[in-house]
């Protein structure tokens, strides 16, 4: 083909990558399995650096918009939306990129191969890097994951507008300090029910282009070197044609910590025999080594950087005109980006608790309010973990304040620090204990601002404080802020709750006290979260957030958090009732949702059933609320509570009716079997239709009472095989 070959745009990407990888040394292709792939010259081979990150909004690389956190946008439960950030994030992306390479910039976190979303499943509230998920159960994180995809590698027929990628691959969960050693031990039936779902969806639905490797061991192999769920799942049962990259540094894992080869040039023949086509980190450069050994064939080499090349070239990083050279620099974090950020950190506050409708507050009412706690003027606890660098940021109080206009009076205290006794190194314990309580004596009303940040709760070796390593020991609220809120509520003001955190927390003294009306679910709510905040507690707009995760009432009712087992966890296998419940959140408006469904007789492994909702806003506000769309197998021993098969968001005038149509195939009604068989099984099926869960616990908290039907399956059927 000649060595000009790679730039025949007439040929398809793969054939131009092929013949790019053939003009190049045995060196030089090892050196473009490294993250930070070095610059081949004499081939016209820019250098360029694999590792980019944009969890919510490009990561690290300077100025872009910062939405909420990912635990936030999976709050609120809307594909459509999730596919719209995807978009600007992507969009900023190619900005970025495009003034990077004029100005040639090649650095680290400036390409485009951007290694999100993170589709590992939220089954243990302790673990610290829950908050870049987007929750417990596999139904939802498939939906979103496929979604941000979507707009991360946009819809052009030829190109990627950004490449994405579905990590951590597989079974990964914490405990964050034994990563590096650890072996997850799970069965057929939890990977292929819980754990491996959303991965599927992300190949075989949004045709990822790159998948990364976790650092832990599944099941005695570690992820990236594994036969199991390289080769035998992603590869030939997924059909899986991208590439393969390690999380950063866990090929050294494999000698050093899970001591499944003895050597450097061992681990990386591993990874690389097994499918693992790059190595964040250096590692690799011992391929050299291993092909002279006889470890590694060289053509495995070539295949590897034929499938990374093959991913430069879908970005058009070798091509004369892309549609995406033009995006200008300006679109990061513009007015309108920051719109969508402002909508977006609206839409994710979650409304727990509201006794007597206690919010919204009338402004007319209220002549001075309190703004306390260690988050209430954080950044910090705005952002999350894997955040960019916003050109504006609003703390609540900074949002209270805005919001409150001239006339009422604002007090601030920080009350305490996040988890340390005091605040000043030389106090004593409870230094702003006194100015809580003198802050709270002089308001009408508190904003209590609790919680947590990304310095506490994350990813191992980013974290590093009393908390395990990034992971929390328990649910309850760190250091004094427990002692605080009681403190402050002692004061006999009322209370609202405003948490900032990713993850749940066990505030039982809250939800069972008169003095705390209101608790709001804020999460990591971006650089606009606390306008967004603000705009909540006075009224502009009813709350619509959704649990993607259960907030239980202790970690004493939860496994071993080192369990894989999914026994007694989440909300579709755990026994204990619910602090409050995946799929809960309440709004200051009331829907009514009545439902009806089109179905055989007898199901058959062929059949669907239609589900026909009608959502009325019979309330005052305009608001938006999610018909929620759940199946439980009655017949069945140790079948899940009920799980999530269906979900839309429908937003709505005050006194509008909409509705909507969701069609459920075989495969919903379906349950893996210890062999990794999905079956349909004789007996009856029941289908809730609503806008909760159906347990007890979300029917006494929000009234309502999701419809239920009862469909019957004949004879066993296959619906799905690995």
């Amino acid at each position: 083909m000649g060595v000009q070959a790679y730039l025949d745009e007439s040929l398809s990407f793969e054939e131009r990558a092929k013949a790019l990888v053939a003009e190049m040394t045995l060196e030089e292709k090892v050196f473009q399995t490294l993250h930070g792939a070095k610059e081949i010259k004499r081939l016209g081979v820019k250098a360029y650096n694999y590792w980019n990150e944009a969890l919510h909004g490009v990561a690290r690389a300077g100025v872009a918009t910062v939405f909420p956190q990912a635990i936030g946008l999976a709050a609120i439960f809307d594909e459509d939306f999730m596919e719209e950030v995807a978009d600007v994030i992507s969009t900023e992306g190619r900005a970025k990129f495009n003034v990077q390479q004029k100005y040639g910039d090649y650095d680290i976190y400036k390409g485009l191969t951007f290694w999100s979303p993170n589709v590992n499943i939220f089954r243990d509230p302790r673990w610290g890097r829950g908050h870049e998920t987007y929750g417990e159960d596999p139904y939802l994180t498939s939906r979103l994951g496929v979604r941000f995809i979507n707009g991360i590698q946009g819809h052009d027929k030829k190109y990627l507008k950004a490449a994405a990628c579905a990590k951590h691959f597989a079974v990964h969960s914490g405990p964050e300090g034994i990563r590096h050693s650890f072996n997850a031990v799970a069965t057929k039936q939890d990977m292929y029910e819980t754990y491996l779902p959303a991965f599927k969806a992300c190949v075989k639905e949004a045709d990822v282009e790159v998948v990364m490797g976790a650092y832990n061991r599944t099941n005695g192999e570690p992820c990236c070197g594994s036969q199991t769920l390289l080769q035998d799942i992603l590869r030939k049962s997924w059909g899986f044609t991208g590439h393969v990259t390690s999380d950063c540094w866990a090929i050294k894992d494999f000698h050093e910590f899970h001591m499944v080869t003895k050597t450097p040039v061992e681990s990386v023949s591993l990874a690389m025999n097994k499918g693992c086509d790059l190595n964040c980190g250096n590692m690799f450069g011992n391929l050299l080594q291993a092909v002279r050994d006889g470890m590694v064939k060289e053509e495995t080499i070539d295949g590897a950087v034929t499938r990374l090349m093959t991913t430069r070239m879908k970005l058009g990083l070798f091509d004369r005109e892309i549609p995406f050279a033009d995006i200008p620099y300006e679109v990061c974090d513009c007015a309108e980006h920051q719109a969508t950020n402002l909508k977006a950190a609206r839409r994710c506050l979650t409304l727990l608790k509201n006794k007597d409708s206690f919010l919204p507050l009338d402004k007319k009412k209220i002549k001075s309010i309190g703004v306390i706690g260690p988050n209430a003027d954080s950044r910090a606890a705005l952002v999350g973990n894997y955040e960019g660098t916003a050109s504006e940021y609003i703390t609540v109080l900074e949002g209270i304040r805005e919001a409150a206009g001239r006339d009422i009076r604002v007090f601030y205290s920080e009350g305490c620090h996040l988890y340390k006794d005091r605040i000043s190194g030389l106090a004593e314990q409870d230094d702003r204990m006194a100015e809580a309580k003198a802050v709270a004596d002089a308001s009408d009303v508190v904003v209590m601002c609790l919680g947590l940040d990304a310095t506490i709760e994350g990813e191992e070796g980013d974290a590093g404080n009393e908390f395990g390593s990034g992971d929390k020991l328990s649910l309850s609220l760190p250091g004094k802020q427990q002692e605080l809120l009681e403190t402050v509520a002692a004061v006999g003001k009322p209370v609202i709750l405003v948490l900032l955190a990713g993850s749940a927390l066990a505030v039982t003294w809250a939800d069972g006290q008169d003095s705390v009306p209101a608790i709001v679910q804020g999460w990591y709510p971006g650089a606009q979260g606390g306008r967004a905040i603000a705009q909540l507690v006075f009224g502009e707009f009813s709350p619509e957030g959704k649990l993607p995760v259960t907030f239980y009432r202790t970690t004493e009712e939860l496994p071993e958090f080192t369990d894989y087992s999914m026994k007694n966890r989440t909300y579709r296998y755990m026994k204990n009732e619910a602090l409050y419940p995946f799929g809960y959140g309440l709004s200051y408006t009331r829907f009514v949702c009545s439902a009806g469904i089109e179905a055989p007789e007898v199901l058959t492994a062929n059949s669907t059933v239609k589900v026909k909702a009608a959502l009325t806003n019979t309330g005052a506000y305009d608001g938006a609320e999610t018909v929620q769309v759940y199946i439980k197998a009655k017949d069945v021993p140790d079948a899940p509570n009920y799980q999530l098969k269906g979900l839309q968001k429908l937003t709505l005038a005050a006194g509008e009716t909409k509705q909507t149509e969701i069609t459920l195939d075989m495969k919903a009604f379906g349950l893996f079997t210890e062999e990794g068989e999905k079956l349909i099984l004789p007996g009856e099926y029941e289908i809730y239709v609503g806008t909760c869960q159906p347990d007890a616990r979300s029917v006494a908290l929000t009234g309502c009472r999701p419809q239920v039907f009862t469909v019957k399956c004949g004879e066993r059927a296959v619906v799905e095989t690995v």
